[in-house]
């Protein structure tokens, strides 16, 4: 029997800072259409890298992520959406 995901996939918001790694799927039907959209323009999609930066000071609250070439601001919650893959 095959496994849904590879065993090193995790979400996005539990991917330590400073980690590279690789958007394997998001679950676009957990998020609201307008943060769907906004991730979308963000540049988040399957096969794209990504990379924590910072993590925010209250909660560890919104997580600078690098997306290509790009810095943005995305929320914790919104993050547990995106599963990655780190690349090795």
């Amino acid at each position: 029997m095959n496994a849904p995901f590879a065993p090193d996939v995790v979400s996005l918001d539990l991917l330590k800072v400073g980690t590279r790694a690789r958007v394997s799927a998001v679950d676009w039907a957990s998020l609201d259409e307008s943060e769907a959209c906004r991730l979308r323009h963000f540049g988040f999609d399957e096969g794209v890298t990504v990379e924590p930066l910072h993590l925010g000071p209250f909660g560890r609250d919104p997580i600078a992520i690098r997306v290509g070439r790009m810095t943005v601001a995305i929320r914790r919650r919104h993050a547990g959406a995106i599963q990655v893959q780190p690349i090795r």
